[in-house]
């Protein structure tokens, strides 16, 4: 039993959605990651037949995201990541991984956070951006519309203060495909 307080990196729908109870939540940075749609849905966001597209962080020397860490008391902490495991290892296409990040006021601390596998079958860091935007337009899962997912991203970045102009120029296209 983790007695100590954890950090959860999010970066996409942990950020609008993250389900669980946090003590503090503070803008963050992840070096050496980048946020991308490099991750076919099969659950959540699309279907085996019919794939979406979720994000993950797809490993990229010198890049960086931004996102939001959450500090979790150590009474809850197993009972966070018992959660989080259930809801973000569903088809084993992501990887836990403790990693370093910094939050804005410069403290660096060590985050739990889930990043893709690139091995892995559902990952597809290949597509351009209009790929990416044409599945995204008409895809749908047992979550609900992929464009629901993009657009709720956009808008909570947005509402942070946090650049994305990927997510930015992917939210404006499909809404006109929509």
């Amino acid at each position: 039993m983790t007695q100590s307080p954890i950090w959860v990196f999010g970066y996409g729908s942990l950020m609008w959605n993250p389900g669980f109870a946090f003590t503090e939540k503070k803008i963050a940075k992840l070096s050496d990651y980048h946020r991308s749609f490099c991750m076919r849905s099969i659950h959540h966001r699309g279907t085996v037949a019919d794939p979406g597209l979720v994000l993950a962080l797809d490993a990229l020397d010198g890049a960086s995201c931004d996102g939001l860490a959450y500090q979790v008391a150590g009474a809850q902490a197993d009972q966070v990541l018992g959660y989080l495991r259930e809801r973000e290892l569903i088809s084993s296409a992501y990887v836990e991984a403790v990693l370093p990040i910094t939050l804005r006021d410069g403290q660096s601390v060590q985050a739990v956070t889930y990043v893709m596998d690139v091995g892995h079958p559902q990952y597809c860091g290949h597509l351009t951006l209009d790929e990416q935007a044409g599945i995204i337009a008409t895809a749908i899962g047992g979550r609900g519309p992929n464009d629901e997912y993009l657009h709720n991203t956009a808008a909570h970045l947005h509402e942070l203060g946090i650049a994305d102009g990927d997510l930015d120029w992917l939210s404006h296209r499909v809404r006109k495909l929509v």
